[in-house]
């Protein structure tokens, strides 16, 4: 088919029918919700990519399993069973292999064995329990489980090389599809749409290129349709020979292959072939996630009211300029597009030339990642002012909510800006993410949890508030307040007199976390009362020997610190108990670790006082960063559940981790550390609010940018993580407040600052 014949037949996903395409025979959505949880509970059972457990796989899969299913299955249908873990992997991947996997069978039993279409967790126990007792009666000899031990040596004489090589190759295959966005039924629905249009395409267009690289979406619906292997049979019968051009997931693939493949894919459907959640398979380290994203199947922290969890997705903007359009008498060279919010990071505005896009093909214009608050994006055509402006003029404009782009089929829709600019923007489902926290400065407190000030003296009829505590308030991403913590420093009355502050003993300085927000008092934004509900404390305790501090929380929890005060806090040990023996074992890791660890993608912040490639200045240190790292039979080797940096009191916690447990963690390690180094690093002195960003100008965790994304003209750390470069985004003000805060006078009703400098520095 010529060119000008493939641009008269451009079809739209929706129009394409079954007959134009293929007639699925399985219900695919759900079978690939389920090979998602399949392939994710192989990549957690780190036993089975022992070799000797593979060669006893293999064994009983060919030896066992392969003999009693063919026994079973009469014509094309298969008995409702499943077999083991280890036998069904390997079944798994041989299905990846269909002309081998035809030739086994045919030769073996003279017929394409099938798999039961069983997506129902209940009819999948019942499968399995059912395979269990066959098994049991058919083989009394050979245990239903691999029982081999991962440790011994095992003949492999008697392996299939080929197979044995095609499970080793594929048992990474669950990070190919880990972000949590690919079990959302949405995002199927609209995979197995773009998978229809990728057959359409094979079924047209294959004899006219040498190979065709599938994107994630499209190669997860492909891998699915496989592992079905007389459904799949059925389904490409007439172009069977066609799909075999298909790539596979762990082939070498050239770039004119993947650019080949989307040209092909534009011509055919007019839709730039790669889009959110829609990568080519192909992409190194640099084209992964820049934060940790998890599948969250629970979330401790939803008992906690004040908490709003936040959710995330990703975005990506194509462009393309419309052809034969009459353009208007304006120097282009000057026009260039402008990114926005909504709402939310009022001070994003990423720009790009209009001259960085043609007519010819969909360029992606912008990759990045959004919270779910950002309501949509704004798109501005807009010209630069003459030479001596600096401004420049809005042309025209479009939005994308994310709500229509959620009903939008394939998860995309596409608009023009003046007629002469086509944008697509596409989306993948939201999905909760990690919670970011940050605890600020306020008002120190009294025992009542009131606010020491003249307006709380006057409406108690000026009778002397009893106690003093260091407040700090906890907010989220969006500056919610979630939790009021207050830290208790001094005891005795206070009058407008000359008493002299009473600093109570170590072992009374209990730290309190309040769940949710301060009750004003009328007619002022700034002084009110604490929360009643005490949702977590912390009390010092008499640290045993070889420790320099400890700590007892509610939660069960007991913290240890070590350090030897004759070096910086580089030298710091920790060590968290539990005294809940069925508690996971937990692990607290100085600086960035695991999934928090920076990679040297040449971006990431250096030591504090050079630049980085952003052109920004100063990180910081490593030393006030501390990880923690939960161990379980899924996660043998660990997992990083949170992120806290004890100094800026910042933290980041996945939705499985308690929030409360964290910022106990990381009050107690401040005020221990201010303690034992007599000095006020972490700026327990502060005691007001210090004027922040205003909500809305620059919300951190609002919008992040892909790696594919980077360029200097991007470059705000804002658009990055923010312990790549904590101090600089934690500033209240700016880059001035990062080294310190401002000077700020204190009344004698507070307690005056000896008090709690001598709580400080003793």
């Amino acid at each position: 088919m010529s060119a000008s014949e493939g641009i008269s037949s451009i079809r739209t996903l929706s129009e394409i029918s079954e007959e134009e395409t293929v007639r699925f025979s399985i219900d695919l959505v759900a079978a690939a919700r389920r090979n998602l949880g399949f392939l994710r509970l192989v990549n957690d059972s780190h036993w089975l990519h022992q070799e000797p457990t593979i060669f006893e796989a293999i064994r009983r899969y060919d030896e066992l399993w392969m003999p009693l299913i063919a026994d079973l299955t009469n014509g094309s249908k298969p008995p409702m069973i499943l077999p083991p873990l280890d036998v069904e992997w390997v079944w798994y991947c041989h299905t990846l292999k269909p002309a081998n996997y035809r030739h086994y069978c045919e030769s073996r039993f003279s017929k394409l064995i099938g798999k039961p279409a069983i997506f129902d967790e209940e009819n999948e126990e019942y499968a399995l329990n059912r395979c269990r007792e066959i098994w049991e009666y058919k083989f009394p000899s050979e245990p239903f489980e691999n029982e081999v031990d991962s440790n011994s040596e095992y003949l492999s004489s008697f392996c299939n090389d080929d197979l044995f090589d095609q499970v080793l190759k594929q048992r990474n295959l669950y990070i190919r599809f880990s972000e949590p966005y690919y079990s959302e039924m949405v995002y199927l629905v609209a995979a197995k749409q773009r998978y229809k249009g990728f057959m359409y395409m094979v079924r047209r267009f294959a004899d006219e290129c040498s190979c065709l690289v599938p994107t994630s979406d499209v190669l997860l619906m492909w891998l699915t349709h496989q592992s079905y292997p007389t459904v799949y049979a059925v389904d490409v019968k007439e172009f069977e020979r066609d799909m075999e051009k298909i790539v596979g997931v762990w082939e070498a693939v050239k770039e004119e292959d993947i650019e080949e493949t989307k040209m092909l894919w534009e011509r055919t459907l007019d839709q730039p072939y790669e889009k959110a959640g829609g990568a080519a398979i192909v992409r190194s380290i640099t084209d992964e996630p820049p934060f940790y994203w998890d599948v969250t199947d629970t979330d401790v922290n939803a008992r906690y009211k004040s908490m709003t969890p936040r959710f995330l997705f990703e975005v990506c903007i194509s462009v393309k300029i419309i052809p034969n359009m009459k353009l208007r008498k304006t120097d282009h060279s000057r026009e260039f597009l402008r990114l926005r919010m909504m709402k939310c990071h009022r001070e994003l505005k990423m720009d790009k030339p209009l001259s960085y896009f043609t007519s010819k093909s969909w360029q992606k214009a912008w990759h990045l990642y959004c919270e779910f608050g950002t309501k949509g994006l704004i798109i501005e055509l807009r010209h630069r002012g003459g030479r001596c402006s600096k401004g420049s003029s809005l042309r025209d404009s479009i939005s994308f909510s994310w709500n229509d782009l959620l009903r939008a089929p394939s998860l995309a829709y596409e608009k023009e800006i003046d007629e002469r600019v086509g944008t697509i923007a596409s989306i993948t489902p939201p999905v909760q993410g990690s919670y970011l926290l940050k605890c600020v400065p306020d008002r120190v407190t009294d025992d009542s949890g009131a606010m020491v000030s003249d307006v709380i003296l006057k409406m108690n009829h000026y009778r002397p508030q009893e106690g003093r505590w260091l407040s700090r308030t906890v907010l989220d991403h969006a500056g919610r307040e979630c939790f009021v913590v207050r830290m208790r420093v001094g005891g005795g009355f206070w009058r407008r007199g000359g008493e002299a502050p009473k600093v109570v003993k170590w072992e009374d300085r209990i730290i309190q976390i309040c769940e949710g927000s301060w009750s004003y008092v009328i007619g002022s934004s700034s002084i009110g009362r604490s929360p009643e509900k005490v949702v977590g404390t912390a009390t010092p305790k008499e640290p045993p020997e070889g420790f320099q501090a400890s700590w007892s929380f509610s939660t069960g929890n007991e913290l240890l610190i070590q350090w030897d005060s004759s070096t910086s806090v580089s030298r710091l040990r920790f060590d968290l108990q539990n005294q809940t023996s069925s508690e996971p074992k937990v692990k607290l890791l100085q600086g960035r670790q695991l999934q928090y660890r920076v990679k040297k993608s040449g971006l990431e912040t250096k030591e504090d006082g050079k630049k980085d490639e952003t052109g920004e200045e100063g990180s910081t240190d490593e030393d006030e960063f501390v990880t923690v790292v939960r161990y379980s039979d899924e996660y043998p080797t660990g997992k990083a559940t949170a992120l806290l940096n004890w100094k800026l009191l910042v933290v980041e916690l996945l939705p499985e981790e308690d929030a409360v447990l964290v910022l106990l963690l990381s009050l107690s390690l401040l005020r221990s550390l201010s303690e034992l180094k007599r000095e006020d690093i972490g700026s327990l002195l502060v005691r007001r609010r210090i004027r922040e960003a205003k909500i809305g100008d620059r919300d951190w965790g609002s919008v992040i940018l892909h790696p594919s994304s980077y360029s200097p003209s991007s470059s705000s750390p804002y658009l990055y993580p923010w312990y790549w470069n904590a101090k600089l985004v934690m500033a209240s003000r700016g880059k001035e407040q990062a080294v310190s805060p401002p000077a700020l006078t204190y009344s004698q009703a507070e307690g005056g600052d000896k008090l709690y400098k001598s709580v400080i520095i003793p």
